[in-house]
């Protein structure tokens, strides 16, 4: 599998004459923090052999420029100005993702508690969206990949054949962010709330279902489960068969 890079600030030629063609082979999955959304996209990307896109590490890498600037976050002129200026790498193998900012690697970084609490306000900047959202559509080209984010069955693809929101119930994402992250579970719960009231109530591109997604609870299933069930999804739609998904097992 290649290595497709995409570049914000700069128009990458990566994908372009595939992405006027009709969008296929592209599943759509979003949801809320703590649902499993990360881990369950890039296992069944690596089920099904597709590439990974995520579009959260695209505004984290946004968002941590806008620290390291100095960068008011609410400062919506400054942001979609450094937004533009600033060169960001993402990778879409499922087994190898990097990000890179102005050529530094900050895989970690983009992780930390300061990243996370300020993604919120930089990703509700339209300007902003406009811009990354242009990257992932190229990025996706005709297809061949499995996109999470809060707006890719609702914006950025809203023609994909698969559309999933993954849900869980608020103990169980709190549960499983605070353990992943090494936080305390109450502080973590109160950040998933407020991130969940923020992205939900902004103007621009909310956290939403598609009209046409397929909803998915993982407060009781592991992530086996999960991805088995996209997988079965994905076959049920036609987007692979099931002998070609076996054949890779």
């Amino acid at each position: 599998m290649g290595d497709r890079r995409g570049l914000v600030g700069t128009m990458s030629a990566v994908w372009s004459e595939q992405a006027s063609g009709a969008v296929r082979d592209v599943i759509a999955l979003d949801g809320p923090s703590g649902t499993g959304k990360s881990t369950v996209a890039r296992g069944l990307a690596r089920r099904l052999g597709f590439r990974y896109l995520d579009t959260g590490a695209m505004y984290r890498a946004v968002t941590w420029a806008v620290l390291r600037d100095g960068v008011d976050p609410d400062d919506a002129a400054a942001v979609t100005d450094l937004a533009a200026r600033t060169r960001i790498i993402v990778t879409t193998d499922p087994n190898h993702l990097h990000v890179t900012v102005d050529g530094r690697s900050v895989d970690g970084e983009i992780r930390s508690k300061a990243v996370t609490t300020a993604v919120s306000p930089v990703s509700a900047i339209p300007e902003v969206r406009a811009q990354l959202v242009a990257q992932q559509r190229e990025l996706i080209g005709s297809g061949a990949v499995v996109v999470e984010g809060r707006d890719i069955g609702t914006v950025v693809a809203p023609d994909s054949p698969l559309k999933i929101f993954l849900t869980a119930s608020p103990d169980a994402r709190a549960t499983r962010r605070s353990r992943e992250d090494g936080t305390d579970r109450s502080g973590t719960a109160a950040d998933l709330d407020r991130r969940d009231a923020y992205d939900s109530s902004r103007a621009h591109s909310p956290l939403r279902a598609a009209e046409d997604a397929v909803h998915v609870d993982t407060t009781t299933m592991d992530i086996d489960e999960v991805v088995q069930r996209l997988v079965d999804l994905a076959v049920e739609r036609q987007i692979v068969r099931a002998d070609a998904v076996a054949a890779r097992e």
